[in-house]
């Protein structure tokens, strides 16, 4: 599956400074996979050390936050948008 994957300013570095790149995966889980084989380092920026999302990181498939659908099991399909978004905290 081909995937559009916009990347947040803290992340691109790891993507040569690219807002969009293009992924591939099933699964929200495999997508991360290639992902970190793709742009080494993006696995623990998003996943924890027991593999589950990150606290403050959200991650939507087309507009929807995947941990109120599949979390990393959510399908994905041609032509899907995965955004990845650092929580944003302050005062």
């Amino acid at each position: 599956m081909s995937v559009t994957v916009l990347i947040p300013q803290p992340l691109r570095n790891l993507t040569g400074n690219l807002s969009k790149v293009a992924g591939e995966g099933a699964t929200l889980e495999s997508l991360v996979s290639h992902l970190e084989g793709a742009y080494p380092g993006m696995r623990e920026r998003v996943l924890d050390e027991g593999g589950q999302l990150r606290r403050f990181v959200n991650i939507y498939v087309n507009g929807e936050d995947v941990r109120f659908l599949s979390g990393l099991g959510t399908d994905l399909k041609d032509g899907d948008e995965v955004s990845i978004v650092p929580a944003v905290a302050g005062g």
